[in-house]
Parts: structure tokens; sequence; C-alpha cells
């Protein structure tokens, strides 16, 4: 009975196998007549035969041979059963898809399913459209670099609805100076995603992966054609995490690998074996490795290991640095009145990530300025005319600032010595909007 999924993540959100979150509570039927020994017996005989590193399945054996002997496992609770189970398993596998699950329904589904089956496509299609085909964002950022937040878990694919789904996210890419794809929360499921984002940024029927089962090899390759058309050399950055897992990991290791893009957050989860998922004793279900990856990129697996950046930083500031590498990058290429609009948008922007510090106290910069206020608070400067909602100044090094709303204005205030006395606003160009003195 097999439900054979590639990169599957499922269980990679806090690093460690899956329990029962997501699942009912288990009835006291199906916690009663649990039979340890049978259900370890039957990992045992799994592993043994069909683990994908062979010469791991002797050391795997042994120590649930150990938890059995030891009466480890001689619990009458499914949940600490798995636990214990899992840590051992995690312990000598180091295999972030291998662990034991307590889902009886899951396990049910799969064995209605049987050997041979495929899941129900209608349920399948239901799930993918009411999470958008793991597409949950698209967004304009300034500079014209455009955003899509990719979110996968399990296996969001149908045929036709999910390849639209896909065009409609590239076409608006296409359109961008840079991209940036954020897969921070993409858990792993079906490669086919990767493969038709991929084709969108490398030559056609270029290879990228080749998966081992035994002595079997299967390359993918890139797509032959892409409706969207091909973005080969557009900037492009792709943002992880340590929950990036799976095949969103083969998808970084291929923009990091080919070089046609930089890799910006965490290590991803190095979770790089292709696995199946089989029912074991009406209630529990098993996820092992059975393939092997390798990326042509690079030749190597990044199981275990994982997808280290090329522009590290903690994921929750991932984006914000790759906004401001890819403004950098635009500047450096624009001219004329375009190229002092990027390098004032980039300072304005920069300037949240790599913060800077004023020259004098906040509160030597605070008065009134006509109808125009300077509050100092909190160690925070703010910006008011009149009556209109206050403005965060973000410091830029000096006596300038940016508009937190609007990091391509600036405003410099004209100091001498620790005595300020004005301050002028910088439009995104450079020119000077007005200049405005300090009043009583």
């Amino acid at each position: 009975m097999r439900n054979l999924i590639l990169f599957i993540g499922g269980c990679l959100v806090a690093g460690a196998p899956a329990t029962t979150s997501g699942t009912a509570p288990a009835s006291s039927a199906e916690r009663r007549q649990l039979d340890a020994r049978a259900v370890v017996g039957e990992v045992r005989r799994i592993i043994s035969k069909r683990y994908v590193v062979a010469e791991r399945r002797p050391a795997l054996d042994a120590v649930l041979a150990q938890g059995l002997a030891s009466g480890r496992y001689n619990v009458d609770d499914p949940e600490v059963l798995i636990e214990r189970v899992n840590a051992d398993l995690k312990r000598v596998g180091r295999d972030r898809h291998l662990y034991l699950d307590f889902d009886p329904a899951r396990a049910a589904q799969l064995a209605a399913e049987g050997e041979d089956s495929v899941p129900d496509p209608t349920a399948v299609a239901a799930n993918a459209r009411a999470r958008n085909h793991g597409i949950v964002e698209l967004r304009l950022l300034p500079g014209n670099i455009r955003y899509l937040g990719y979110e996968g878990d399990l296996g969001i694919w149908v045929e036709e609805e999910t390849p639209a789904a896909l065009e409609s996210a590239m076409r608006f890419l296409s359109g961008a100076d840079a991209i940036i794809i954020d897969i921070r929360a993409h858990r792993g499921g079906t490669p086919k995603p990767a493969q038709y984002m991929l084709s969108h940024f490398l030559p056609a029927k270029k290879q990228l992966y080749t998966s081992y089962e035994g002595n079997e090899a299967n390359p993918t390759y890139t797509l032959p054609t892409v409706a969207a058309g091909r973005m080969i050399g557009k900037p492009l950055y792709v943002l992880t995490s340590s929950n990036t897992a799976s095949a969103a990991e083969e998808f970084a290791g291929s923009v990091a690998g080919f070089g046609i893009g930089h890799v910006v957050g965490a290590t991803t989860a190095g979770a790089g074996y292709m696995n199946e998922v089989l029912p074991i004793d009406g209630r529990f279900v098993l996820s092992f490795s059975t393939a092997r990856v390798l990326l042509a990129s690079t030749g190597r697996s990044w199981e275990a290991v994982g997808i280290i950046p090329t522009v590290r930083t903690d994921a929750p500031q991932a984006l914000e640095v790759a906004h401001v590498h890819a403004l950098r990058r635009l500047a450096a290429k624009a001219t004329g009145k375009e190229r002092t609009q990027l390098q004032a948008l980039t300072e304005g922007f920069a300037a949240r990530v790599e913060p800077r510090t004023a020259a004098l106290p906040m509160s030597a910069y605070a008065g009134r300025y006509g109808e125009r206020v300077i509050v100092a608070e909190g160690g925070r400067l703010y910006y008011q005319r009149g009556t209109r909602p206050r403005t965060t100044l973000v410091p830029l090094g000096g006596n300038r600032f940016a508009f937190d709303n609007n990091p391509a204005e600036h405003l410099d205030f004209v100091a001498k010595g620790s005595s300020v006395g004005a301050f002028a606003l910088r439009r995104p160009d450079g020119s000077i909007q007005g200049t405005y003195e300090r009043t009583p």
C-alpha cells in the first residue's frame, strides 16, 4: 500500500518528527489493545528491506530492537510510542523523512487506496483551489521589484489548474526589474511546481536533478516551453528559512547551484530524500526514504546539510535584505535621474535593515518648524504636518533621515554644532522640495 510523495515535509515545522498535531485526539477505541511489538516489528521489516541507505539499515534495526528488548516501547499510549520510536530513529538515522506517526484517518485512507491507487482527485483539487495552489501573495515592491509568496505542503498539483495558476504568477513576475520568490514557509511536496518555476529562469531541457532508487537513475529536466516566457538573466532572489524543506530546497539549490540568483535567509532543513508513506496496524503511518536525489548544478545532495544561503541573514528579515540587495543592483546599472531615484530609495530601505545612528540626540531635532512639527518620543523621531498623521523618520546617519512610509524621500536637518535651525525636504530625484526654519 503505497503513497509515493517526492520531498514531503509535513513534519518539518519544528525540526522534529511529526506527532499528532493537526489530527483529532485518539479515541479510547483507538488507544485500546496497542501491540507495540507488532507495530515496531513492522517498522523494522520495512526499514530493513527498503530504506534508501542500505548501510544504515542495520543500525536502525538495532536501535529499534534495543527499544523492544529494554521495554522502552512497552506503553499503552500510541503518542508515547511514536515519540520514543522517533527519538531513536532520529538519533541513528538523522533523516527528516523517517518518522512514525499515529494517524488512524490517514492510515485508513492509505489502506483504502491500495498500493497502486492514487488519492481522490476531487479532494486533491479542492484542497489545491482552497490554497490557491500555494500562491499566497503577489506584491509590487518599490523599484518595480515583484514578490511571490509561495507555500506548499504535501502535493499541491492539479493538472491544468496548477500550471495555469503558476503561469499567472509568472506573468506578473515577468514585468519586474528584479524578482523575489519567498519559500520560507514551503515545507515540500511534489517537485512539479519547482520544475515549472525553474523552467522560466533556465534554458529548455536543462537537467535539474537525478533521483536514484537502487541502481535506477531518473533525471528531471526543465520544460521545453513555458507560456509566460523565460526570464533568463533577470535578477532573482529566493528567500529561505530552516523550515524550507524538500522540494523547496531543490528549487533553492538549483537557483544557487546554477548561479541564476541569490538565496537569502537561513540554511534550509536538509530533507533531501524521496520518501514513501505506508499504513501500519491500521492506525499508524510510517514515512521512510526510498531514493536519493542529486542536484545537477552541484552533483551533490542536500540531505542533512540543507542549502546554504548565498546571502545569510535571519529568516524574518530576509525579504527586506533581498529588497535592498536588488535595489542596489538596479541602481548600479541605472543612469541619470533613474539612478538618483534608485539610490535614494535604496538608502531609505537599507537604513531599516542596517541601522544608522543620528549625529545628535533625537531631542535636538524636536521642535516646531512652521506648520511642521518634529517629535522625539521613545528614542524615535516623528514628522507631522498640521493635523495629518505622524510619520516615523528613519536615521540615515549624520543629520539625515528618511520617511518610513516613503523611503525615497529624505529630510536633512541643518545643524551648527549641537544646534538645529532648519530642515530641508528632499525629493527622490535629489531636488529640494522646501526648507523650513525652526520657529520659537
